[in-house]
């Protein structure tokens, strides 16, 4: 379907693009909210710790256009910008990213374009994340958009790390101090550490409760056959 309809006004085509994908954007953290609802009514355990969503502002939309060499208008930011629409996923642990990232993958309606997975092949700086780029259709009066969403999945700790990583990436323009640089990659090895004891602790935990359940399950058939 077309992405925008036909309109000579740019601000008009522009408003409504910009609407379409704040549609997506609700969509997918709708879909996502009920997914880790359910998790938390089938498992006792939610596996989201909060969502957070953005839409790239338009200055931010033309400089990643200059870029990549592409000229600042609006069916180049729909073809050639990926992330204009991007929801970022917050987990506990490590194991929570795969289970949500399945759990998208299996949306009938939800198209997975491509994935990029930074806990596998992290970033020269430490960064991890994992990235997923899909689209969703946004459904309109007259037509139905298929909207591109970037969705990225990391924990908390490694959220933390990334938040100040891209605060001194525009700060230095992508230029930061040797040691600003070396002291981050040793931030993201003491991040990944972390996240690995916690998830290790949070599996021994989890084990202990499965054992005293089966205990008391135990304990209760023989009081009743008794």
């Amino acid at each position: 379907m077309d992405y925008l309809s036909e309109r000579t006004d740019e601000v008009d085509r522009w408003k409504e693009v910009m609407l379409v994908y704040e549609s997506a954007l609700k969509q997918i953290g709708t879909k996502l909210e009920i997914l880790n609802d359910e998790f938390q009514h089938v498992h006792q355990y939610n596996p989201i710790e909060h969502i957070k969503s953005r839409l790239k502002t338009s200055e931010s939309i033309v400089k990643k256009l200059k870029k990549n060499g592409y000229e600042s208008t609006i069916d180049n930011m729909i073809e050639y910008v990926n992330d204009i629409a991007g929801i970022r996923v917050i987990c506990s642990f490590t194991s929570d990213i795969y289970q949500i990232a399945e759990m998208i993958c299996n949306q009938k309606d939800i198209h997975v374009i491509s994935i990029k997975d930074y806990f596998l092949n992290p970033k020269v700086s430490g960064y991890k994340s994992y990235h997923m780029l899909v689209t969703i259709p946004v459904y309109l009066s007259d037509r139905i958009v298929d909207t591109k969403v970037e969705i990225q999945i990391r924990t908390v700790a490694m959220d933390f790390w990334a938040s100040l990583e891209h605060k001194i990436h525009y700060k230095f323009e992508g230029n930061a101090p040797e040691h600003i640089k070396n002291e981050l990659i040793e931030c993201a090895k003491m991040v990944s550490d972390l996240d690995a004891r916690m998830l290790s602790l949070n599996e021994e935990v989890q084990e202990i409760s499965r054992q005293d359940e089966y205990l008391e399950n135990k304990f209760a058939k023989k009081e009743m056959a008794e």
